[in-house]
């Protein structure tokens, strides 16, 4: 049942719809938590399926691309690049396509067919045809582009369900929960590629990657990366029948599809109280926005325009830090020297070290940074933790670049692992968290799913940038300077530098995005706040009682 404090009576807003009100001052209850459940095992299919393919690229290429010589294959820098970036590229499509459906169709209606698009090319990226490298990787290609945009599908619906669901006093941790849950299915996909690995490694034991000549260990090691990737398509199969049963939110009802009855009865259903329907109400409010302002209107560029850049632009930011450093973990790894040269392991074995370096970074940086973010949100505020996030991790890669040289030495690496662990830590807790949650707040309700999805986009569109970027600069090595074999190249230096300027203009843009820490979501968007005052205020009954909301 729905209980309301005296202050919560008294401070409701006049102009408000009562069903709206109603879910700003909800205590926390079982449905917050279901839905939390729900939207972020979304997130966890979508992180797991995103990251899972930096596991897998360096066995892609010891198994398609051995060239008889004496070393490993390795994959074409071209042929790294499609494969790593070609979901981000049908991530930052979905975004936009189902961003702007979900303002068109419905949260619900649209929710659904992210979850079987995200199933059907999990299994699909396991299932690519042909033996040969050029079939393997196109069909690899084509069903990850696909899989990527069923993923961003789920970016702007799951944080505007959750934002419309949530109570105003604790929507941003329930909003930053459903994206912690990426950081699980980071976990996730490091420790399933650590059980199939080793549980490989044990069956067919080789000592060095000359077993790859062979043939017997490529046929095994084949089907390893297969069942990773396709290791996805479970959550998310999970998860379906659960958001068909979501009702849809009572802010997309009744201030877009103007459905005042099924707004009140499904809140009703939800929250455990009689709601009464507020037609006239409703239909005020949609005169009030017949002849309101478009996503291309000169009204919504004064009163949203800055706002829309200001999260677009530090999530564009944002991600190409973020997307670079988590795909090439490995590869920063091997250059400072903590992972061996492949030439000291065989195909298998060099996936679970890949594994276990990644993993560990996810268990002491990347999953408490998000908590640390559901913790404090509602306390700190967006903008601090946005900005503190930023500042940090321009510490941080500064401090890991500049003398880069000093942490390639042996005695040195596992300062550079927790300097390194930190970047995540405070990109978790910070840009990463805030860039999700505040666009899902701060913009109308007839556009607030597009506005997401165009944040969401410019957020890939970096991921892209820094995808591609990172993988072509750390080619750039200086072949005079060796430590041990390992390359001391001076592209991962320079990569980094440039990962410290892009965070430090990444906590200038943060000045443009407002605050929405304890306000409705009515109140961000200035919504209904024309001729709603002389509508009569609807009434909740709860025990007995009517509480005038």
């Amino acid at each position: 049942m729905l209980f309301l404090r005296k202050d919560e009576e008294e401070g409701m807003a006049g102009n408000q719809l009562g069903v709206l009100n109603a879910l700003d001052v909800a205590k926390t209850q079982w449905y917050h938590f279901t839905a939390i459940v729900i939207a972020g095992m979304g997130f966890f299919t979508d992180a797991y399926d995103l990251f899972s393919i930096s596991l897998v690229t360096k066995l892609l290429g010891r198994l398609y691309y051995y060239n008889g010589g004496a070393k490993p294959g390795t994959l074409p820098p071209n042929v790294a690049a499609a494969v790593n970036g070609v979901a981000l590229c049908g991530t930052l499509a979905g975004q936009l396509f189902f961003g702007w459906l979900g303002d068109k169709m419905g949260r619900k209606r649209v929710y659904g067919i992210t979850l079987i698009l995200m199933v059907v090319c999990s299994l699909g990226s396991g299932l690519s045809f042909s033996n040969e490298a050029k079939g393997v990787m196109a069909t690899l290609c084509f069903f990850r582009f696909w899989l990527g945009f069923g993923i961003g599908g789920d970016y702007p619906l799951s944080a505007t369900i959750m934002s419309e669901y949530a109570n105003k006093r604790t929507r941003g941790a329930f909003i930053a929960a459903v994206f912690a849950m990426q950081g699980f299915g980071i976990l996730a996909g490091g420790i399933v590629a650590l059980i199939v690995s080793a549980a490989f490694d044990h069956a067919f034991k080789a000592p060095a990657y000359e077993v790859d000549k062979l043939g017997s260990t490529v046929r095994q090691a084949d089907y390893i990366w297969r069942i990773i990737l396709m290791f996805g398509a479970f959550p998310a199969a999970m998860t379906y029948y659960w958001r068909m049963k979501m009702p849809e939110t009572a802010r997309y009802t009744a201030l877009v599809a103007k459905n005042a009855k099924q707004a009140a009865a499904d809140m009703s259903k939800v929250l455990q109280v009689e709601l009464r329907a507020e037609e006239d109400k409703v239909e005020k409010i949609s005169q009030y926005q017949s002849s309101n302002f478009g996503l291309f209107s000169k009204a919504f560029a004064r009163r949203h325009g800055l706002h829309l850049v200001g999260t677009a632009t530090t999530w564009f930011l944002l991600d190409i830090a973020y997307y670079s450093s988590n795909l090439f973990q490995k590869d920063i790894f091997t250059a400072i020297g903590w992972l061996p040269p492949a030439a000291k392991m065989n195909a298998i074995h060099e996936v679970y070290r890949i594994a276990r370096a990644q993993t560990l970074i996810a268990l002491c940086g990347t999953v408490p940074g998000y908590w640390f973010t559901v913790a404090f949100i509602d306390r700190l505020g967006r903008f601090f933790i946005q900005l503190m996030g930023f500042f940090f991790m321009t510490v941080f890669m500064f401090a890991l670049a500049i003398p880069y040289n000093h942490w390639t030495h042996k005695a040195n690496r596992i300062g550079f692992v927790v300097m390194y662990s930190l970047t995540f830590f405070f990109a978790n807790f910070g840009p990463n968290a805030t860039t999700f949650v505040v666009p899902a707040e701060i913009f109308p309700a007839r556009l607030r799913s597009t506005c997401h999805g165009i944040s969401a986009a410019a957020g890939k569109a970096g991921a892209i940038v820094g995808a591609f970027g990172f993988l072509y600069a750390s080619q750039s090595k200086d072949p005079t300077k060796t430590d041990r074999g390992y390359p001391t190249g001076i592209g991962v230096k320079n990569s980094l530098i440039v990962l410290g300027v892009v965070n430090f203009i990444g906590m200038l843009f943060t000045l443009l995005v407002p605050e929405s820490k304890g306000k409705s979501l009515e109140e961000l968007t200035g919504e209904n706040e024309e001729g709603a005052d002389e509508v009569e205020i609807p009434a909740v009954a709860t025990h007995g009682r009517t509480v005038p909301i």
